[in-house]
């Protein structure tokens, strides 16, 4: 694939803080692009600078090989992470209104069906439900007919069957040919929808690649997951497991190995679970701490 948007040794500071130190990396067209790190890591900071809002102290982004100019920001869409609408406005009228902000816009009637908001076009936007808000936004995102969209951690908030349904939106925006970077401080969200991700902690990558691959290369196949309390106080911990939150956590490269180890140990497996690592094991891992926003 033909690289869309590069950004090179991206550094970012405020005071006392070396927000982004020397982030590089490429994100080709048509793909989903995924940033994660966990509160203070950067991706926000990152995000900014890719966007255009923010410059950098030193490094370079590109678009298309290009500088980052007015063309750049006719070809992309953002939904922030948290967007101000008109009060007293309708669905209808806010699509229009940002429409007309732009000097190429896309079909309103497909926009309206690809974001399923015929139901509520009407409705004053200060009385939308947070998935249909997430739409709206989604739509506006996307009136200028984007090539690149920056989704800026869009679920959150959103109960499960509303997230998922959105995930759906995505697909289907990726299905049309725009290409998508995307940040999220849900596993799930990562795994499901992006092609390649970034791990950025402390402003510096400290992984990249597809997700699954990331997994296989970091972790073993299987993991075994059970309470503390399950664990018999005169036998030591062996040197495949963690404790986190109160459970162990055990890892071997087979489910086998894992169970005898089990049994030997005398632990009570009544809660016992067996698990393939996902991307959540992979980033507690490498950066020690659950993903947030």
């Amino acid at each position: 694939m033909t690289r869309l948007l590069e950004a090179t040794d991206l550094v970012k500071t405020f005071p006392g803080v070396r927000a982004v130190d020397g982030v590089s990396f490429n994100v080709k067209a048509g793909q989903c692009f995924g940033l994660l790190g966990p509160n203070g890591a950067g991706k926000t900071t990152t995000m900014e600078m890719l966007e255009g809002i923010s410059l950098p102290r030193s490094g370079q982004i590109r678009y298309q090989g290009r500088p980052l100019d007015r063309d750049f920001r006719e070809d992309i869409g953002i939904q922030f992470q948290s967007t101000a609408l008109q009060d007293y406005q309708t669905v209808r009228e806010s699509l229009k209104m940002f429409s007309s902000l732009y000097r190429r816009s896309v079909n309103l009637d497909e926009l309206i069906e690809l974001c399923n908001l015929e139901d509520i076009l009407d409705r004053d936007t200060r009385k939308l439900s947070g998935g249909q808000r997430q739409r709206l936004l989604l739509a506006i995102a996307l009136v200028n007919e984007p090539k690149l969209v920056f989704l800026d951690e869009p679920t959150t908030g959103l109960d499960p069957q509303a997230r998922r349904n959105f995930w759906g939106l995505i697909e289907m925006v990726l299905q049309r040919g725009k290409t998508v970077v995307l940040t999220t401080h849900y596993m799930e969200e990562a795994q499901r929808l992006c092609d390649e991700i970034v791990i950025i902690d402390r402003g510096r990558i400290i992984s990249r690649g597809e997700p699954l691959t990331l997994v296989k290369q970091h972790l073993p196949a299987v993991i075994a997951r059970l309470p503390a309390s399950a664990w018999p106080n005169e036998v030591a911990l062996p040197n495949n497991s963690e404790l986190r939150n109160g459970f162990i956590e055990m890892f071997a490269d087979e489910e086998h190995v894992l169970l005898d180890q089990l049994e030997r140990s005398g632990a009570n497996l009544s809660e016992l679970k067996i698990d393939t690592p996902n991307l959540e094991d992979l980033f507690l891992k490498l950066t020690g701490h659950a993903l947030r926003s």
